[in-house]
């Protein structure tokens, strides 16, 4: 595990410069966000997957998801609670929608006529959707799923990235901070390093995707299970 201190220290031990270094102290804040965006990206960790609750407007199709606990970068489920007087999800029904094209809805659902509870919806922006039939009430909505998680700084001084999974982390981070310090070139005095790093993030990736799935029940056989290439049949 490590911290914003170790994790500074050790990046400063492997790229050979200090923290007195203005350019350094420059640069770090863009190594950090390369690195962090990188590994959520190929990971999809479930720790990243959260539930936020809003409510819809009575009449109105246009819904702005919740942000309180971070916005959301990809939308997995959306659930309309029943009855409208319900304050929290487990006081209700969850009631599924479907996602479906705007054109769809603009086709089935063109004015408030027959508004009821929603059933579909389609993403109109990242955070905003739009949902058919309009709603005939003001119904508790559960959205669900990946947010970015607070960057590393001195202020949060430790992630998920630092806390499960460092070595993949500082690996991604010496793609960007020997890329800056060689500018990536091949006139370069040591073209190779930034893809000696590359390497590493690769191989290192592998078995990070591995346990995450064993984490998510998608490993070998939809099971917790390492995958045992001898083994045959597969788990279950």
């Amino acid at each position: 595990m490590d911290n914003y201190t170790t994790f500074v220290n050790k990046l400063t031990d492997f790229l050979v410069a200090t923290t007195t270094d203005t350019n350094f102290t420059t640069v770090l804040p863009y190594i950090i966000d390369y690195a962090e965006q990188r590994c959520y990206r190929d990971l999809q960790l479930l720790n990243t997957v959260t539930t936020q609750t809003s409510t819809l407007s009575t009449g109105t199709r246009t819904f702005n998801f919740p942000s309180y606990n971070g916005t959301f970068v990809v939308t997995e489920r959306i659930n309309v609670i029943t009855p409208a007087s319900a304050t929290t999800v487990d006081g209700g029904t969850r009631n599924p929608m479907l996602p479906v094209g705007r054109e769809y809805l603009d086709y089935a659902w063109p004015s408030s006529n027959g508004s009821t509870v929603p059933q579909y919806f389609a993403m109109l922006t990242q955070t905003t959707v739009i949902v058919g039939p309009y709603p005939d009430q003001a119904y508790l909505v559960e959205v669900e799923g990946t947010i970015r998680p607070t960057a590393l700084s001195t202020t949060n001084l430790t992630t998920l990235l630092t806390w499960y999974f460092p070595d993949l982390f500082m690996a991604a981070a010496m793609v960007a901070g020997t890329g800056w310090e060689r500018d990536f070139g091949a006139q370069t005095t040591d073209p190779a390093a930034s893809q000696s790093w590359e390497n590493q993030y690769q191989v290192l990736l592998k078995s990070a995707q591995t346990e995450e799935a064993m984490k998510k029940f998608t490993g070998e056989g939809w099971s917790a299970k390492q995958p045992a290439p001898i083994a045959t049949p597969p788990r279950t």
